[in-house]
This record gives structure tokens, sequence and C-alpha cells, in this order.
């Protein structure tokens, strides 16, 4: 009698997973990481959009402070040209528009990816001001005026 329960308990205890609960497993494992790399992959996409996006606002703000630096006022209208940056060649589209007020314009930046101007990364509207030119020739001491600065 002792050699049926011995036998019994041996049956039991080595007895392991069937191969139909090896496979589910292994199913739900296949499962899970295919969704793993499929998530890390859309993260690798969504980073090299954001930073495109990030260098083609830099490149029109960096026009658009060019505008101001410069103290010119230019007349509305389109220019299309490029600038580069972090490597790689921006084409840039930009379009002056008269706004309410005679001393300000609406400057709109739109860059690309490409020369032919189909791939759009972004848009950026600012204003640049008119120049205050006569109130610098005016002031005491300035060069424009042709004397010591000094009046009698």
């Amino acid at each position: 009698m002792v050699h049926m329960n011995y036998r019994k308990l041996t049956n039991q205890a080595i007895r392991g997973f069937t191969l139909i609960e090896i496979l589910v497993a292994l199913a739900i494992i296949a499962i899970a990481l295919a969704a793993l790399i499929k998530a890390s992959g859309s993260h690798t996409a969504s980073v090299a959009y954001l930073k495109q996006k990030s260098i083609a606002h830099w490149v029109a703000m960096n026009e658009i402070t060019e505008l101001q630096i410069k103290q010119s006022w230019p007349g509305k209208g389109e220019k299309k040209k490029s600038t580069e940056m972090a490597g790689h060649e921006w084409f840039w589209h930009r379009e002056i528009k008269e706004t309410f007020n005679e001393n300000s314009h609406q400057v709109v930046f739109t860059i690309y990816l490409d020369e032919d101007r189909e791939q759009k990364v972004t848009r950026l509207i600012g204003y640049i001001t008119k120049p205050q030119t006569t109130a610098i020739q005016n002031l005491p001491g300035s060069s424009q005026q042709g004397g010591s600065g000094s009046s009698k």
C-alpha cells in the first residue's frame, strides 16, 4: 500500500504544464512585446517630428527677428528663400500684409521641408513696426543735426 501512495504522489508532483498552456503563455508574451515595440516606434517618430517642428519654428523666428533688427520697412508682397539651420536647408515663403495700423505690417512665414514647398512644417505669424528714424534724428548730439548738439 505504501508503494501505491508513492506512485500517486510522484505522478502528481512530476506533472507540469501542458503544451496548450505553454502556447497560450507564449502568445500573450508575443502580443505584449509587439505592443511595446509599436509604442516605442511611435514615440521615436513623435520625437523626430517635434524636433523638425521646433527647428522650423526657430527658422521663422530668426527671419522675423532679422527683419526687426535691419530697421528696414519692407513693402507688402511675397518672397521665397531658404535658410540653413541644424545641418538642414529649410525653404520658406514670406508674405507681408498691411494692417489697419499704417505703422505695422503682418508677416506670415511658412516653412517647408522641400524646395517645391509641398511639405509644410509650420506657419508663424508675426508683426513688425515701422522704424522710428525721425525721433533719433532729432535727439541732441545726433550727427544728423550738423552741429555739436547744443542749441542757443
